[in-house]
């Protein structure tokens, strides 16, 4: 099992990537930037590559309407170029708020679109011709408006013909086809303790189906990091992340992280999270939020209590773990994590 950490993308991006950079020498294997509607992924990425050396540096996530596969491929073999072949590239179709309401494109067939944009983006990177016509258009035909394109090739060598392909997926749908193409699955509010009656047979079903060739899916998942006899407290930091997704992603009816809480269990505590949340009653939305799920998503108490957590994670067919080390000491957390693993 590796260890990695999510960028926070609400404050200097700088600033933060310098915070993740400083964590390489403590044993940290990789860092992940998150874009939101706010700073765009790929530059604090190629900052990230300039200040460090060996640690991978994803993207979480990319989403697939805003950009073409064609410029999805070649921000994956850019970074990859800059990098010294350490890019890891988070794929995903955000959501419907997001992609029509900052990017104006229409929210429709999400799974084919990210299905496709695997596919285009690895043809890209093997440096193939590429004459392709599904949801894109590569090149552009006649019919469509098309008249001086031609199929193309990259025109730059990349570092590496296959930069890993990671896709966050809720739905089962999303989950199967991210366990049968994708090299990596990045779930969102991942209870170990819980992932199995929610993902398991999409899961199963989407491996039986997986080309050998790709190897294992690889897992990302995790939580708060705090270790200590009063680290517990910490969980509840988690609240609000919570509160946001479960009761502010989406509208009632269109948010597929209160679909995963119920899928948990906690159907009545969602319900009345996203109540509160719409309503503007921020705080009694997260206050609402079960003890038990900060908790279960969380590595935060006794150092043996922890050691525990890590293990359920593990067991759940965590193979990255990502962390937020709480406290004023993240390098000793991470240094100290890893030893474990």
């Amino acid at each position: 099992m590796q260890i990695s950490v999510p960028l926070s993308y609400a404050g200097d991006p700088r600033e933060a990537a310098d915070s993740a950079a400083a964590l390489e020498s403590a044993g940290l294997d990789a860092v992940w930037v998150a874009e939101a509607y706010g700073f765009d992924s790929p530059t604090i990425m190629g900052y990230l590559a300039a200040r460090t050396e060996h640690m991978k540096i994803g993207a979480a996530i990319l989403n697939v309407y805003s950009r073409t596969p064609a410029l999805i491929a070649q921000t994956a073999a850019g970074l990859d170029a800059v990098s010294g072949g350490r890019a890891i590239i988070g794929l995903g179709a955000s959501g419907p708020q997001v992609v029509e309401g900052w990017h104006g494109k229409p929210y429709d067939k999400p799974l084919g679109r990210t299905r496709e944009t695997i596919e285009l983006t690895r043809r890209i990177l093997r440096r193939e011709v590429i004459d392709h016509h599904g949801i894109t258009d590569m090149p552009l035909p006649p019919e469509k408006g098309g008249r001086l394109g031609k199929p193309l090739k990259i025109l730059t060598q990349p570092v590496r013909p296959e930069v890993p392909l990671y896709v966050a997926s809720l739905g089962p749908a999303n989950v199967r086809m991210t366990a049968e193409i994708a090299d990596g699955w990045l779930p969102t509010l991942f209870l170990p303790e819980k992932a199995h009656q929610v993902w398991g047979a999409p899961l199963a079903e989407g491996k039986e189906r997986r080309d050998p060739a790709l190897g294992p899916l690889e897992v990302v998942a995790g939580g708060l990091l705090a270790i200590g006899d009063d680290a517990a407290a910490a969980r509840d930091l988690a609240r609000p992340q919570i509160a946001l997704y479960v009761g502010g992603m989406g509208a009632k009816g269109k948010n597929f992280y209160n679909d995963l809480a119920v899928a948990y269990g906690y159907g009545t505590e969602a319900a009345r999270i996203q109540e509160l949340y719409l309503a503007g009653r921020k705080k009694e939305a997260e206050a609402a939020v079960p003890d038990e799920f900060c908790e279960l998503m969380s590595l935060c108490g006794p150092e043996g209590y922890v050691r525990e957590r890590v293990e359920a994670f593990r067991a759940a067919g965590v193979t990255m773990l990502n962390v937020i080390p709480v406290g004023p000491e993240p390098a000793k957390l991470i240094e100290t994590v890893k030893g474990w693993l």
